[in-house]
């Protein structure tokens, strides 16, 4: 059973990692479209 729980922990902490990449990098293209936004002002 202790095996089970470190295998889902370590699932959900992949999950996570994934999910914040993800999430990181659409912010960054956001940022990086209101920049040239901007720019061509």
């Amino acid at each position: 059973m202790d095996n089970a729980t470190r295998n889902a922990e370590e699932l959900y902490s992949t999950l996570q990692l994934t999910y914040n990449k993800a999430r990181q990098a659409k912010i960054t293209q956001e940022i990086c479209e209101i920049v040239a936004g901007a720019n061509a002002v």
